[in-house]
C-alpha cells in the first residue's frame, strides 16, 4: 500500500504533469471504485487542474473548484500514460484498470488495481472534507505543528495499546501503513507490542525515529516518477518485507508476526532484547 512518502511523491509528479492541463473525461472502468454521486463525473469535464496535493494517504487532484480525491488503498496504483487509446476502457474489465483520466493533449492518467478485494476510491467533492476518510484524519507527522508535546499528548491518549496500531491508526496519525510503522520502530529499537504508554525518554526517541524515517524517505522519493517509486521504497525499507534476512545494523536474522491479513517484521536483537515475540498463527500450525 503506498504510504505517506509515496503518496507526497505521487503529488508532487502529478502537480508537474497536470499543472495547466484540462480534464476532459474521467471513466470508470471499476464501478465500486466511484464513491459518491453528487456532484457527477461530467462536472469535472473542461476543467483546469488547479493543484494535486495529499491528504494523509489520500492523492487530491483540484479542478475548477472540484476535488477528485483518490484513495489507491493496498493494490492501487497510479500509471501515466503519454498516449491512451481512442476507445473508452470497457466496464469490467480483466486489465485490472479501474479509472481512466483523460487530459486534453490526449495524454491522462491509468488507475489500476490488483488483487480481488476492490479497495480503491475515487471520490468527486467540492471540498475534500466532505470525505470521509478526509475528515477524520489525524495529525499529518511531518507537519509543523506536529511536535514532540502533541505526539506525547497522542500517546497519553492510547493507554496501553500496541505502539504499532496506533501508528497505523489513520484517525491518530495520518499517512503511516504497515511498512513504515515497522521501519519507524525499528529505527526507534522498540518493540512493536510495547505499549504507547511510555516514559519521556522513549517518546521522544520514537519521535525522533518516526520525523527522520519519514523525512528520509520523502526526501529519496522527491523527483522520482511514479513508475520508480515502488521499487525505490522496496530497496531501502530495512525490516519491513524482510523476513529471513539479516537486519543491517546488527546482523541478527528478521522475524516476522503473521496476522489474518497483514504481518509485522522486526529484529529481536534491536527491538525486543533478543527475545522471539509470539506468532499466534504459525503457533497454530505447529501443534
Amino acid at each position: 500500500m503506498p504510504e505517506l512518502p509515496e503518496v507526497e511523491a505521487l503529488a508532487e509528479d502529478l502537480r508537474g504533469r497536470l499543472d495547466g492541463r484540462a480534464i476532459t473525461k474521467v471513466h470508470v472502468a471499476q464501478f465500486s471504485a466511484l464513491k459518491t454521486y453528487d456532484p457527477s463525473l461530467t462536472a469535472v469535464e473542461g476543467t483546469l487542474v488547479d493543484n494535486v496535493t495529499r491528504h494523509g494517504k489520500f492523492i487530491d487532484i483540484e479542478a475548477s473548484g472540484v476535488h477528485l480525491v483518490l484513495h489507491l488503498a493496498r493494490g492501487g496504483w497510479i500509471r501515466w500514460r503519454n498516449e491512451l487509446p481512442a476507445t473508452p476502457p470497457r466496464p469490467g474489465s480483466k486489465s485490472g484498470l479501474a479509472i481512466r483520466i483523460v487530459l486534453d493533449d490526449d495524454t491522462g492518467l491509468d488507475i489500476t488495481e490488483g488483487g480481488t478485494k476492490k479497495r480503491l476510491a475515487l471520490y468527486v467533492v467540492h471540498d475534500p472534507q466532505d470525505v470521509p476518510g478526509v475528515a477524520s484524519l489525524g495529525p499529518d507527522p511531518l507537519a509543523d505543528d506536529f511536535t514532540l508535546d502533541r505526539f506525547r499528548e497522542i500517546l497519553a491518549g492510547q493507554g496501553r495499546k500496541q505502539i504499532k496500531g496506533v501508528l497505523r491508526m489513520q484517525s491518530i496519525i495520518a499517512g503511516i501503513g504497515n511498512a513504515y510503522s515497522d521501519e519507524i520502530l525499528w529505527a526507534a529499537k522498540m518493540s512493536p507490542f510495547k505499549p504507547a504508554e511510555m516514559t519521556d525518554e522513549e517518546s521522544e526517541s520514537l519521535y525522533t525515529a518516526l520525523r527522520a524515517t519519514l523525512k528520509d524517505a520523502v526526501e529519496r522519493d522527491s523527483g522520482l516518477a511514479m513508475s520508480e517509486l515502488k521499487g525505490e521504497k522496496k530497496s531501502n525499507l530495512a525490516v519491513h518485507g524482510k523476513a529471513g534476512k539479516k537486519c543491517p545494523v546488527c546482523a541478527d536474522t528478521v522475524l516476522e508476526v503473521s496476522f489474518a491479513d497483514s504481518s509485522l517484521q522486526y529484529c529481536p536483537t534491536c527491538q525486543t532484547g533478543g527475545k522471539p515475540l509470539a506468532d499466534r498463527r504459525m503457533s497454530r500450525l505447529l501443534k
